[in-house]
């Protein structure tokens, strides 16, 4: 399906990006600090690119969401073009603006196309970034063992998305904004879609910090080797993938039992990978972490999209869910020169705390 390959051709950059990190490092010759000044760069971009695209895809989303795709082609292309350390730094403001378009664009034409054909879209969709993340890294890490440089690869990598945006052409959506917004006004709408956004982000808050420390928790705290650390965000995301599609098997879950499973299954495996006693309790956490997180935040995305046929709930929950990208950097770095690394993941155990109160509460 269409929308599946954009998925997963959006996750091949990311799953891809992580690989090449080193080797932009070394060809540009500049520090950690610049590299990570750079980075920072891409969540400046995406914000207020979600942020008006939402406003702009709405009942245009198959065009928005094929240019969003050239337009990410371009930008993943562009990396390789850099120079220097400033230079890196625009072109990855430029494939986050690309990015955040891409992440609003697709869901919004998802949540469409599950009102249109009355089929759950939302969980095998996102199923596809992780899986192509996944593919994408151990790929690009063979491809530089065979001499292919960075910007070979991004070249490589931003036909595929190019090619990738020629699926639309298959994708039957309707035209224009659907009659009715969900049987309230604009005002109810982004209390809903603060209230779910903000539940999204602490799912990713974790989900970031896993991506990011886990590697570094298992080598340092756990003394695994790199090979061993190495695994811990690939478990991760096939355990996310795995907990997606065990969603999509059981139609008749509700999503009440979604945040239960999400509140006491994410917050007692992110725990447990920062407190157990050896790396193999960690990596068993960051896979409990997946499996019970991975099924909600599409889950929460469905249920915005059934809402809201305007697509406004969609837009909103998917920027304010976000920022939990852009908070979770700092907020474990933060604990981190506190309490250590491992007591800081563990700490983000809290972060299931509401998600159990959501599952208590009755429904508003």
């Amino acid at each position: 399906m269409p929308l599946i390959a954009v998925c997963a051709a959006w996750g091949v950059f990311w799953g891809s990006w992580s690989a090449l990190l080193p080797a932009v490092k070394a060809g540009l010759g500049i520090t950690a600090g610049d590299l990570g000044l750079a980075l920072s760069a891409v969540p400046v971009g995406a914000l207020p690119a979600m942020a008006l695209t939402g406003r702009l895809a709405r009942g245009r989303e198959r065009a928005a969401l094929a240019v969003t795709m050239i337009l990410f082609a371009l930008a993943v292309a562009g990396i390789g073009r850099a120079g220097d350390a400033w230079q890196l730094a625009l072109a990855l403001l430029l494939v986050g603006a690309a990015s955040g378009a891409l992440d609003i664009a697709l869901n919004l034409a998802t949540g469409r196309a599950e009102r249109e054909t009355g089929r759950r879209l939302f969980q095998p969709v996102h199923a596809a970034f992780p899986v192509a993340v996944i593919a994408a890294a151990p790929l690009t890490g063979l491809a530089r063992s065979y001499g292919l440089g960075a910007a070979t690869v991004l070249l490589i990598i931003a036909a595929i998305v190019a090619a990738t945006s020629l699926t639309l052409v298959a994708l039957p959506l309707g035209r224009g904004l659907p009659e009715g917004n969900g049987g309230g006004d604009g005002r109810r709408l982004w209390g809903a879609a603060v209230v779910l956004g903000a539940l999204a982000a602490c799912v990713l808050i974790i989900e970031n910090s896993v991506e990011q420390w886990s590697v570094l928790l298992l080598e340092e705290h756990r003394d695994a080797t790199p090979l061993v650390a190495s695994a811990a965000p690939a478990i991760y995301m096939a355990a996310l993938t795995a907990g997606r599609l065990v969603a999509q098997a059981l139609p008749r879950l509700p999503l009440k039992a979604l945040y239960a499973v999400a509140g006491a299954g994410g917050g007692a495996g992110i725990a447990l990978a920062g407190l157990g006693g050896g790396a193999a309790a960690s990596l068993a956490g960051f896979g409990l972490t997946g499996l019970a997180l991975g099924p909600l935040v599409p889950a929460l995305l469905s249920r915005a999209a059934a809402d809201d046929p305007s697509g406004t709930m969609v837009w909103g929950v998917s920027t304010i869910s976000y920022t939990g990208f852009v908070v979770s950097p700092l907020l474990v770095a933060g604990l981190s020169g506190w309490i250590g690394l491992p007591a800081a993941l563990a700490a983000l155990g809290l972060l299931g705390l509401p998600l159990l109160a959501r599952a208590v509460a009755p429904r508003s």
